[in-house]
């Protein structure tokens, strides 16, 4: 039977009073300082609080909440002498999990929100004063998505990917991009020169404009061609190690599990440390560290 999954936050959301919420750390004065603290100063002033806080209900009461993401909004909605907040309420107290994967946030998601602003009429202009960045800066991460299929969207939504490498994003069949996006979330690399390496490797019939493929600075066809065989060859390489990863790891996991079950008994303990010495210190070695099911 198909468990059904629990949803993380109540999807209405609310508005809760300032004074009711605890936050679960302190805002140093060093932070208040920072170029980040006074954007978010300047964005919340201008144009109110656009991500709301997450809170969940302290000991199950409706009157008092933890405060597991927005220390900064919080703390700056203070300092604005704000008495309400816009939040949603959490189903779980998972603080180091919010803390992990929201408080940064992804390139996609400030795509999003840029939207979402201007879409609530809050000019370009004003966004842009607001950050303290250039209108085109503004105009650039608003247009992101353009020419970007929703299956690779989708796969980077919450990945910190340099802006200039969906420019070359765009010049890959939807095909491709998939394949693009899933290669940069198995490396962890999501910089420019890396996609533009994946670019210069892809074949020309996945390509947008595939008689400009060749014209890449610096590089002869012989060298692009090599480098189009050896791009391929890493792929495969990469697909194949995804493939074996899982088992490696299920069989590492059960090889140390029999190993500490074996060291639980004393006399094996002693033979092997009397006789085997070196070997039973590798062995320990093994046993004790980091377990690799997380």
């Amino acid at each position: 039977m198909t468990k059904q999954v629990q949803l993380a936050f109540n999807l209405q959301g609310m508005i809760v009073p300032i004074s009711s919420i605890l936050p679960l750390k302190h805002i140093k004065t060093s932070i208040r300082s920072s170029q980040k603290y006074q954007q978010v100063l300047s964005s919340v002033r201008e144009v109110g609080i656009i991500e709301p806080l997450i809170v969940f209900p302290q000991n199950g009461k409706s009157d008092s909440f933890l405060l597991l993401d927005g220390h900064i909004r919080l703390e700056v909605l203070r300092q604005l002498e704000e008495t309400h907040a816009r939040c949603l309420i959490a189903t779980d107290d998972e603080t180091y999990t919010y803390n992990k994967r929201v408080n940064r946030m992804a390139t996609i998601q400030e795509h999003a929100m840029i939207l979402k602003a201007t879409r609530n009429g809050v000019s370009e202009e004003r966004i842009a004063t607001v950050l303290k960045v250039d209108v085109a800066s503004i105009r650039q991460k608003r247009d992101l998505l353009n020419g970007i299929c929703k299956e690779a969207a989708e796969i980077l939504k919450n990945k910190h990917v340099s802006l200039g490498a969906f420019s070359f994003l765009r010049k890959m069949k939807p095909m491709r991009q998939i394949e693009v996006a899933e290669l940069l979330v198995a490396t962890a690399n999501y910089s420019v020169p890396y996609v533009k390496a994946l670019l210069v490797a892809t074949n020309p019939d996945m390509l947008v404009e595939p008689d400009n493929h060749k014209v890449v600075g610096g590089l002869t066809p012989e060298q692009v061609t090599k480098m189009e065989k050896e791009m391929e060859a890493l792929q495969r390489d990469l697909k194949l190690i995804e493939e074996s990863y899982g088992n490696q790891v299920l069989n590492l996991v059960l090889a140390r599990g029999y190993l500490l079950k074996l060291f639980g008994n004393a006399r094996i303990a002693r033979y092997l440390g009397q006789n085997h010495a070196d070997i039973f210190r590798e062995l320990q070695a093994v046993s004790e560290g980091p377990s690799l099911e997380n």
